[in-house]
Order: structure tokens, then sequence, then C-alpha cells
């Protein structure tokens, strides 16, 4: 096994790109007759309470100005090489509350523009639908996806952007890491508190989720044929803690609790497990035979995100989760950690993408990977200067191990 990405073969048409979403990059909060965000009043992330309003202290706010400068952006794309480029599209940047009966044309232009520019530099783009943000007003009004009105208002978001967009997107995402809301609700556009959710708002707020991006997939298919519709999850491999059968089924249980949304976008229908956890933990859910039938409107591919592994164990002295961990893993005493605390296992790349083609048999995409860190600006011939050899390391080892599994 070679440890260099020079030496590691790939397929010509492998798609090389990078990834953001609108809420990071774009900036002008206020412009171009956007409407508030749930992201304008998370100040410092989603482990942080909201504000009531924008505050000034809010980077996201500006972003790194892409809705202004967005041309000169893309051209640094294409000369790094850049075949696909993701980016999202701010929902209430199209429908600014959310709720209306039409569209905000100018937000349409907006991405008009960012198209003809991907197109003029020969890059595909991957779009998401919805990129941990949504209209504030419908979180404070329904209490985000909770609501089961949301479904409609998604509907009609998601229509008016393949009818503008059709010929120029070929690939679509409907919600990023749709597993994390779990988690972090808020990211759901759920106001209500996680520790004031009961189990069954949550997973009914999911469901929602499901049956949306299951009626998206099947909308992208009427209106655009040939266009193709993933779903996007956290991919983080579950390693037992030690070999105790208890452990190694406790990491089997964590592991099918991440699988599961991928599970209903793929196979088109609850899983086993998961009906028996609903069982189990008094969760009911209200499905209708009209969700039963959208939710067999499956995905084309599956995407991920993929920045860690974790352990997992049933001892319960022994659960303290690993930093940085949303997904409640432990520490593995074998790996070291990143400065955010988030473990590095190159490796565990390998591992889900043989995981997830054995398991679901569709085209995979990584559309998240990567190295948070400290980093510091030094000078260099007088210029300001970030020196990563570490963050290309860390890219280097997990893109062999990406070779690894394409050989798997």
């Amino acid at each position: 096994m070679t440890s260099d990405i020079t030496q590691t073969p790939f397929p010509a048409d492998f798609l090389w790109g990078g990834a953001t979403s609108a809420n990071q990059i774009e900036g002008a909060w206020d412009q171009g007759g956007k409407g508030l965000s749930i992201q304008d009043v998370l100040r410092r992330g989603a482990l942080h309470p909201r504000t009531e309003r924008p505050t000034p202290d809010n980077l996201k706010l500006e972003g790194i100005d892409f809705y202004h400068r967005y041309a000169e952006d893309i051209a640094l794309f294409a000369e790094m090489g850049f075949k696909v480029f993701r980016i999202s599209i701010s929902w209430p940047r199209i429908f600014p509350r959310g709720d209306e009966e039409s569209p905000n044309e100018e937000g349409l232009a907006f991405y008009d523009r960012v198209f003809d520019e991907l197109e003029k530099h020969g890059i595909q783009p991957l779009v998401t639908l919805s990129h941990y943000e949504m209209p504030l007003y419908l979180t404070e009004t329904y209490d985000g996806w909770v609501s089961r009105e949301l479904i409609k208002f998604f509907d009609r978001f998601a229509k008016v952007v393949f009818e503008r967009y059709r010929d120029r997107v070929k690939y679509w995402l409907t919600f990023n890491e749709i597993n994390g809301m779990l988690h972090l609700p808020f990211l759901a556009g759920i106001n209500t508190p996680l520790e004031e959710l009961t189990a069954t708002q949550l997973y009914q707020a999911a469901h929602h989720q499901l049956v949306a991006s299951a009626r998206a997939t099947k909308l992208l298919h009427e209106l655009v044929p040939g266009a193709q519709m993933g779903c996007m999850v956290i991919a983080a491999p579950v390693y037992p803690l030690t070999p105790d059968p208890h452990d190694v089924l406790a990491s089997m249980k964590l592991d099918q609790s991440n699988l599961f949304f991928g599970d209903v976008h793929v196979r088109g229908h609850y899983p086993g497990y998961g009906l028996r956890y609903f069982d189990e933990q008094g969760i009911n859910l209200d499905i209708t035979d009209q969700d039963r039938d959208d939710l067999t409107h499956t995905v084309d591919f599956v995407s991920f995100s993929y920045y860690m592994s974790m352990c997992e164990t049933a001892a319960a002295d022994r659960q303290e989760h690993a930093a940085g961990n949303i997904l409640r893993g432990v520490e593995n005493p074998t790996l070291l950690a990143t400065e955010w605390g988030w473990q590095i296992d190159p490796i565990g790349l390998r591992i889900v993408l043989n995981q997830y083609w054995d398991r679901w048999q569709k085209p995979l995409f990584i559309v998240e990977n990567g190295l948070g860190a400290i980093d510091e600006l030094v000078e260099v011939d007088g210029v300001p200067t970030v020196i990563d050899d570490y963050r290309i390391t860390f890219l280097n080892d997990h893109l062999v191990q990406v070779g690894e599994a394409l050989q798997d």
C-alpha cells in the first residue's frame, strides 16, 4: 500500500472538487431581498444558544463575501482544478419567510450568475437544498420540522429551484448531514430546546424531513429527467472499545443509529431495527399511507461527510464522550486528535466507503472532509501565510485510503 497520493491510481473521470454552504460563505445576510436565516442568529454555532436577532459578532453575516466576490472565488477554484463545486442555495434568499406563494426573483438571479460563472470555468455544481439553514420565520412560527406544514413549504422551494436551474444542475442533495438533527435540533429549525423535546417530537421532525426529501427526489425525477438526487449524512464508523461482545453489540447499535437516515433514503422504508427502537422507547409517530408511498422514492447516490471515527462501550463507567463528537461516541485510545478534539483516522474513511458500498450499492460522494486546526499566520517573503503542512498530510493520508477503497 502506497503512502503517497501521487502514487495512488484514481479514475480519469473522478470528480475532484470542494464544498461550501451558503451560510458559511455568502455574507450579504440582509441584501438582495433575503430573509432571516436560522444561521443569522447562531453567533457561535449550533452548540451555543441562539440570539434573538443577528449580532455583529456573528461571522457568518459576512462570511467570505461570496455574494459579491463569487467570480474571483470560482476562478481560484478553477485554478485549483475543481471539476465539481458543492454549494447550497439559501432557502431564505429564495423565500424570505418560507411560506410565501411566490419566490424572490433577486435571490434566484444571484444563483443564475453563480451557475454562469461555474459553467464558464467548466465546473459542475453539486447543490444542497438545505445546508443547516432555513427561514427563521418558519422556526419561530411553526417550530421548524416539528410541523408537518413544512413539507409543503419545502415542496414549493424545491419545485422553484428545480424548474429554474433544470439545465444548469445535474447533482442535487436535499438536507445536509440529516442525521445531525437528532443531536442539534435547531439546525432543523426546531426552536424548542433539545432538553424540552420529547423523543416522539424529535423523530416526528426527522420523519417530516425524510418525507420531504423523498418528495423532492420524486419531483426532481419528474421535472428534470437525467438529474440525480442524493442524501447526505454524517459518516462516523463505530468500533467496539474492547472485544467484549457487549461492546460489540453497543457499537453495532450506535452504528445503526447513524445509518438509519441513509437506510430510509436508499431502501424507501423504515428499517426493522428503527421500528424496534421506536417501540422500546415509546415513540409513536404520525405516519400516513401517503408518507409511506412518498418514502419509496429513493435517492440515486449517497453523499457524506467524514471527519472522524469513534468507539462505543456498554460499560457505564467508561462512556465519556470524545471531545468535539456530537454523535455520542467515546474516545479511541489508539488515535491522535486534532486541536478541535476530532480523532484522526484515515483508515476509517476506507472502512466507511466499503461499508456504504456493500450496504447500499449506490454511487458515493465524499462531500466533506478536512482538518480543523488553530492556524497561525507567519511572514513569508513579507506575505502573511498559513504554513499548514499538517493539513496537507491529513488530506494525503485520507486520499490514499480512498484509493485503497477504490481497489477493494
